[in-house]
C-alpha cells in the first residue's frame, strides 16, 4: 500500500509509504516533527477594544482521561511485485498505487525488487515476488464491546490485524468493513468493558480551536500533539467524498486512523492526510470529519458495506466571470456543465448552466462541496436544489441514485479554459452532425482567433448555449452578447465533453 499523490509535487501523501500496510518504518519519511512543547500558544485574545486573557486547554488532562481509549494498531500481509513492473521501475501514477518519486521512492523501489533482501532475485528477471508488508497506524475505541474506527488505508490489503492497548494488551482485530471513498474502516476486538472516546459534533467545531491528536507516529505509541484548527470543509483533489477539517497539528506516518480530540476531550476528527514535499508533516494535516466517520460506522457495523448517492452532474467552479455572466450576486456554488441523461439530475429537470447554490439548506460555496454532500447521502434519499437559472432563483427536488452503478464525474479545474473576449466564427449544425453529436441545436465554430481563443474555444467545438439559454442561430449569440455588460458564459461541447468557458467582453 502506498501514499496518495493528491496532486503533483504538491500533495504527495497520506500517512503511509508505498510498499507497508498502513505505514513505514520508522525512518521512512525526512519528517519534521514538531512536539506539543514546541508550540507558543498566544498569551491573550482579543475581545474587544480590551485584551482579555483565557486558559488554555489542559492537555494533561485530557490526554490522562481520553487516552485510554486510543489503541496501536499493527498490521501484515504480503503484495507481490514484479522487478520489471511499471510499480517497480517507476512508480507508477495511479491513485494509492504510485510511488513518491526521488530517493525515497527510490528506497522503496528498491526494497520492492527484493535488493538487500534475502532470495532477492529468484525467479529471473520480472518474476513476481511475495513481499511481505508491515506497517502501523491508530485507532480509538468507539463501543465498550470493542468497537475501532480508524482509516481504510490503514488496514487496506491486511492479513493480520493487532490491535494494542494503553494497558498493554493485544487482540486479535477483524476488519468489519472498509470505505475507501471516506476513508474510514471499522474494527472488532472480542473484549468488553473497554475505554470509550466520546464522540463530537464537527459542526459545532471553530477555525482557530485548540485541537489535540493522540497516536502512534513512526511507531511511537501513546504520543501527544496539539494545535489549532486551520480551516474546515476543505476538498481535496484525491476524488473523496469528504470536506476535510484542516490543522496544523504535528501529524507523521503512524498517526493515520487516530483520533483528533477538542478542548473538551471529544473526538471531532480521524487524522488521514498531510500535505508534505518531504514525507513528513510540514505544517498543514487534514482530518476526517468525525460526523462522516460516524455515519459510515453506522453503515458498516449495521451491513458490513457502504453506500453513496448519486445526483449525476458533472460541475465546475463559478468564477467571477460566471457570476457577471449569470448575474450572480457573487462567484459561489456548483457550475452544472453537464447532465446525465436518465440520472436523477435530469428526471428532477436539472439543467446544463444552472449553479447549484444550497443542497438541504446547506450552501455550496465551491464546486468540490457538491460532491462532499451528495456523496454522503444515502441512496434514494430526497434532496433539495436551490438553483440559480437565467437570472432567477428555482427549487429543484431529486432523488438520488446509488454511486455505484455509475460514478458522477466532476470537472476539474484544468477543465476550464482561461478567459478572454468573444470572437467567433460560426455556423449551424448539420444533420449528419447533429447525428454525431447526439444534439439537436448548437453552432459549430469555424474559427477562433483573438479574443475567442484567448478564452480556449477552437475550431471545431458546438457552441450549445450561451449564459444558459440554448443556441439555434448567429443572430441569438449576438443579441445576448450585445445584452452582456462584462462576460457571457458558453457552453461548449468538445468531443463527449461538455464545459463552461467563460469569455471576458472588456
Amino acid at each position: 500500500m502506498t501514499c496518495a499523490a493528491l496532486t503533483n509535487t504538491r500533495l504527495v501523501a497520506a500517512l503511509l509509504a508505498a510498499g507497508a500496510i498502513g505505514g513505514a518504518g520508522v525512518g521512512a519519511f525526512n519528517a519534521v516533527h514538531t512536539p506539543a512543547s514546541a508550540i507558543s500558544p498566544p498569551a491573550f485574545v482579543a475581545a474587544g477594544p480590551a485584551a482579555t486573557p483565557m486558559a488554555l486547554p489542559d492537555f494533561s488532562q485530557i490526554t490522562e482521561r481520553y487516552g485510554p481509549s486510543v489503541v496501536n494498531i499493527s498490521v501484515t500481509g504480503t503484495t507481490k511485485v514484479s522487478s520489471d513492473s511499471p510499480l517497480a521501475q517507476d512508480g507508477g501514477d495511479e491513485g494509492d498505487d504510485a510511488l513518491p518519486g526521488g530517493p525515497l521512492g527510490e528506497l522503496l523501489r528498491r526494497f520492492q525488487q527484493g535488493q538487500g533482501h534475502p532470495g532477492a532475485g529468484r525467479g529471473g528477471p520480472g518474476a513476481p515476488q511475495d513481499m511481505p508488508t508491515r506497517g502501523q497506524g491508530s485507532g480509538f475505541i468507539v463501543s465498550a464491546d470493542g468497537i475501532i474506527l480508524t482509516n481504510a488505508h490503514v488496514v487496506r490489503g491486511a492479513k493480520e490485524v493487532t490491535v494494542k492497548l494503553t494497558d498493554r494488551r493485544e487482540f486479535r482485530a477483524k476488519v468489519l468493513g472498509a470505505d475507501a471513498k471516506t476513508d474510514i474502516a471499522v474494527l472488532k476486538i472480542a473484549a468488553s468493558n473497554l475505554p470509550v472516546a466520546t464522540l463530537g459534533k464537527t459542526s459545532e467545531l471553530k477555525v482557530g480551536e485548540w485541537v489535540l491528536a493522540i497516536g502512534s507516529p513512526f511507531g511511537f505509541e501513546n504520543t501527544v500533539t496539539a494545535g489549532v484548527v486551520s480551516a474546515k470543509g476543505r476538498s481535496l483533489p484525491d476524488d473523496s467524498a469528504v470536506p476535510f477539517i484542516q490543522t496544523d497539528v504535528a501529524i507523521n506516518p503512524g498517526n493515520s486512523g487516530g483520533p483528533l480530540f477538542n478542548a473538551r476531550g471529544e473526538v471531532v476528527g480521524i487524522n488521514s492526510q498531510i500535505y508534505t514535499r518531504s514525507g513528513g508533516y510540514q505544517g498543514v494535516s487534514f482530518a476526517i470529519p468525525i460526523d462522516v466517520a460516524n455515519k459510515i460506522k453506522n453503515q458498516i457495523v449495521a451491513t458490513g458495506k457502504v453506500e453513496h448517492a448519486r445526483l449525476g452532474v458533472a460541475v465546475q467552479e463559478v468564477n467571477q466571470a460566471f457570476a457577471d455572466s449569470f448575474k450572480l450576486d457573487k462567484p459561489e456554488g456548483a457550475l452544472v456543465s453537464m447532465v446525465e441523461k436518465g440520472g436523477p439530475a435530469d428526471k428532477a429537470g436539472l439543467q446544463p448552466g444552472d449553479v447549484i447554490r444550497q443542497v438541504n439548506g446547506q450552501p455550496i460555496v465551491s464546486s468540490g462541496d457538491l460532491p462532499a454532500v451528495i456523496g454522503l447521502a444515502v441512496p434514494g434519499d430526497s434532496v433539495r436544489l436551490d438553483v440559480w437559472r437565467q437570472g432567477a432563483a428555482k427549487e429543484i427536488n431529486a432523488r438520488l441514485a446509488n454511486a455505484d452503478d455509475k460514478a458522477a464525474q466532476v470537472a476539474s479545474k484544468k477543465d476550464a479554459p482561461g478567459q478572454g473576449k468573444l470572437g467567433l466564427a460560426l455556423r449551424p449544425l448539420q444533420p449528419d452532425e447533429q447525428q454525431e453529436t447526439g444534439v439537436d441545436s448548437g453552432l459549430v465554430v469555424q474559427q477562433a482567433s483573438g479574443p475567442a481563443a484567448l478564452a480556449g474555444v477552437q475550431a471545431g467545438d458546438v457552441l450549445l448555449s450561451i449564459n444558459g439559454v440554448a443556441v439555434k442561430n448567429i443572430e441569438q449569440v449576438r443579441s445576448a452578447v450585445a445584452k452582456s455588460q462584462k462576460s457571457v458564459a458558453l457552453l461548449i461541447l468538445r468531443g463527449d465533453s461538455r464545459i463552461f468557458v467563460p469569455v471576458d467582453l472588456g
